[in-house]
């Protein structure tokens, strides 16, 4: 067996499992040239299972949460299932909420997703990812400050009162208007505004600058990250930041932990998000999954091995989870 193949192959079991595509729905592939050849094993993939398919290419955006396209927006709302592997995310643009509203079940594929990934992360078994996920996000929705530390110095307190753990579907989008990333498995949160405070630092990769050479330190402030150290990347990172023209851009966006045993540090923000024992800060973007922010930017950065405190129960241990 090909390469190739096996890719078309994982695919396929993405479509079957994850998406549970049916033999009279309409498939929307929405790639870009940075991730044709993905878009193409989606769509030999689909195949496979239903002749009504289409893949649309647009142009490789500036930035995660940039707004594709009208004309691939629309197209968006008129399909049961939409694959998205573009170079930065769709995920939180006003097209993916409004394709999901519509009923669309979708798979979000960016963050450096490539064919290695889909080889080593696709065919896993996402009913245990999804029991994973749903344990942690049941003890969020009871907490009020979660603590992360780690070993190089991270010491953030993040207020979560009131909000709802996310990421419940642990990767299985077989219900209409369902959503979420392929590859997935991570438990997620929208912080209370203005309530992060403390420091922590990017050790393994950070959206919009890939794998770090070196940790990036990043300050906060009553929810926003003002202070950013570490070299070339720290700079990248911080120039990607103020090129939005909005101070939104460095708002403590999310509280991510990854539940993924299948996932492995990659440089690839998409992949390492979902990596058991990790957990990652997004900046920007989050009133879409219960925060109040809206700006036109969300990037993830991932941290290794962190020390996890959800109020005074201590649920991760140096990368060990304890639930």
């Amino acid at each position: 067996m090909t390469e190739d193949s096996k890719i078309i192959d994982a695919c396929l079991y993405a479509l079957e499992n994850n998406m549970g595509l049916k033999p009279d729905e309409k498939v929307l592939v929405v790639t870009d040239r940075n991730k044709l050849k993905i878009g193409e094993a989606f769509l030999s993939a689909a195949q496979q299972i239903t002749t009504n398919i289409e893949l649309i290419e647009i142009p490789v955006a500036e930035f995660n949460g940039q707004e594709p396209p009208e004309a691939a927006a629309k197209k968006m709302l008129a399909a049961d299932v939409v694959l998205m592997p573009v170079t930065t995310s769709l995920s939180w643009t006003q097209a993916r909420m409004d394709a999901t509203d519509a009923g669309a079940r979708i798979a979000s594929m960016a963050g450096g997703l490539d064919e290695e990934i889909i080889l080593r992360s696709l065919e896993t078994d996402y009913h245990q990812i999804k029991e994973r996920v749903n344990k942690i996000c049941d003890l969020l929705d009871r907490t009020s400050e979660v603590l992360i530390q780690t070993e190089l110095g991270t010491d953030l307190r993040i207020g979560v009162a009131g909000r709802q753990g996310r990421g419940r579907k642990g990767g299985l989008y077989t219900e209409k208007g369902c959503w979420g990333n392929i590859p997935c498995g991570e438990a997620f949160i929208a912080p209370v505004e203005g309530t992060t405070n403390g420091v922590y630092f990017v050790d393994a990769s950070q959206a919009g600058v890939g794998k770090v050479k070196q940790p990036i330190k990043i300050e906060v402030k009553d929810g926003l990250a003002f202070e950013f150290s570490g070299g070339d990347d720290a700079l990248k990172f911080r120039e990607k930041l103020d090129s939005v023209g909005d101070p939104k851009a460095f708002n403590i966006a999310e509280l991510g932990i990854g539940c993924n045993d299948k996932a492995q540090l990659s440089g690839a923000t998409i992949e390492d998000e979902k990596v058991l024992g990790t957990c990652h800060i997004a900046l920007g973007n989050n009133h879409l999954f219960g925060g109040k922010t809206q700006v036109g930017i969300h990037v993830d950065g991932v941290m290794k091995s962190p020390t996890i405190w959800f109020d005074e129960k201590k649920i991760m241990e140096k990368g060990k989870l304890l639930i």
